[in-house]
């Protein structure tokens, strides 16, 4: 076992940490000393613990995120006891320096549980700050005993200093798992949902990975036999020289690769498309491009309160040509619990948001998110005059509004859940014409009802349901 062991708990097994890759890679002579484990929160717990049984490591760094951030919590619980156990048999062992870091712990206050087994808490980008740290506490004979935890600030590094980490993408990652890229970090805009809102200006400017180099990587990693790449990049279409130069790199690709395809995977805004971007991307096969385009809310009113750039009209003109004149795969976002915006006004905007997509079904999916208060973010502000009240636990989603009761959000993520299991994952399709918000909304009440779950629901079960429920018309799968 090496001496540092770097940690983080992916949602899925498909999804490996490209941070984890750029904190080891950018350990300079301490590279070859650290391991990098990838654990998935479905494992059990005695699987998440078996590496660390026999462990001699000296630190120990974890990568949290909103969505493992319990899990973590839960895996360090039982690293205490793995640790003492091992102290009560070895009298010489000592339990590794554990190092927190990640986008969860740059604005958690700190009486936060998560902290309370942390020794080192790295806010902010971690390449450049690790190292050190790292370099310290390796160096150091016997451990400086200070108060727990400690609070590093880190500002943003010069990307065009730090080391790529995808020669540490391993070859079944490549041939079966999504590979995580970015050509940028940070967002131009400022709505107050997200935390780039919070960071500070020079951390939310928009800074670019050197062209050239990135791109001999992108084919590094094609040559390699990656197929599916997943760029990171809040806002890819904000420079749309550089988007350009990126496509026509991938659409040549594209071209070469053999079976199965290469496929590209951006998130854009909608406010961005040019005719000469939106050219390029019709220019792509069928099964090579997904784009993520965040909508969030079609409510003029709520997008102008959270500093949100909302055109609804030019918007689904954009989208339309997305799913009209390419053969992408569009998935949309709307957040649900918005200040001010109640059950109508989202009903509204999904029912216009679905008529401008409905004929390009299934390339397209609509996905409805709960909205969340991440720490620090500034939408905090409005919760006094809009009646917010939020989940102290993550994922920190929205409980209840003035505008929209309890009851309301528990069935809009009910609706949420059954809306991607029966229409995102194309096992039936709406008909044409029908009241879409509204009758959904009745048969995610029905399913729930009958069901008494919406989780964990056999697809022929489920599917049983759908042929007979009368108030509905669905062409089935």
């Amino acid at each position: 076992m090496k001496d540092i062991l770097l940690l983080t708990i992916n949602a899925k097994w498909i999804h490996p940490s490209l941070a984890l890759r750029l904190l080891k890679a950018n350990l300079g002579s301490l590279e070859d000393r650290c391991e990098i484990i990838e654990l998935a929160l479905r494992q059990s717990m005695g699987e998440k613990t078996a590496p660390f049984i026999e462990c001699r490591a000296r630190i120990l760094g974890i990568s949290v995120s909103i969505w493992n951030h319990i899990a973590t919590i839960e895996l360090l619980e039982e690293l205490e006891k793995v640790w003492a156990a091992r102290a009560e048999s070895a009298p010489d062992y000592k339990k590794p320096v554990v190092i927190l870091g990640g986008p969860e712990v740059s604005h958690l206050p700190p009486e936060s549980e998560l902290f309370k087994f942390a020794d080192y808490v790295i806010c902010g980008e971690g390449e450049a700050a690790f190292p050190v740290l790292c370099t310290r506490i390796l160096g150091e004979a016997q451990p400086q005993k200070t108060e727990r935890p400690q609070f590093i600030s880190a500002a943003p590094v010069n990307l065009s200093e730090i080391k790529s980490g995808y020669h540490l993408y391993s070859d079944e990652d490549l041939a079966k798992k999504l590979i995580y890229v970015e050509s940028s970090r940070g967002c131009p805009f400022n709505c107050e949902f997200c935390l780039s809102s919070v960071k500070s200006a020079e951390a939310r400017a928009v800074r670019e990975f050197p062209l050239e180099p990135f791109l001999a990587e992108m084919d590094e990693l094609a040559g390699r036999g990656a197929r599916v790449f997943k760029f990171l990049d809040r806002t890819f279409n904000f420079n749309i020289d550089r988007a350009l130069r990126i496509i026509e790199f991938f659409l040549k690709k594209i071209t070469e690769s053999k079976t199965p395809p290469i496929m590209a995977h951006f998130e854009m805004v909608p406010s961005l498309f040019p005719g000469e971007l939106l050219e390029a991307l019709t220019r792509f096969p069928p099964n090579t491009l997904r784009l993520e385009i965040g909508i969030q809310t079609l409510n003029r009113e709520t997008a102008a309160l959270i500093g949100r750039v909302c055109n609804p009209e030019e918007e689904l003109e954009v989208l339309h040509f997305l799913c009209e004149k390419t053969n992408a795969i569009v998935h949309a976002d709307l957040i649900a619990g918005l200040p001010g915006e109640d059950l109508a006004s989202f009903g509204a905007g999904f029912d216009r948001l679905w008529a401008a997509l409905t004929a390009f079904y299934p390339r397209v999916e609509i996905q409805t998110g709960i909205l969340k208060l991440l720490p620090g973010v500034p939408i905090s502000r409005h919760s006094e005059k809009f009646g917010m009240h939020f989940s102290p636990a993550p994922p920190y989603e929205v409980v209840e509004t003035a505008s929209l009761s309890a009851g309301e959000v528990k069935r809009l993520k009910n609706f949420a859940r059954f809306w991607e299991l029966i229409v995102n994952r194309g096992m039936a399709e709406l008909e044409a014409g029908k009241p879409v918000f509204s009758g959904f909304m009745a048969l995610s009440d029905a399913l729930l009802s009958h069901f008494g779950r919406n989780w964990g629901i056999d697809k022929n079960d489920l599917r049983d349901f759908l042929e007979y429920y009368d108030s509905w018309c669905f062409i089935l799968h």
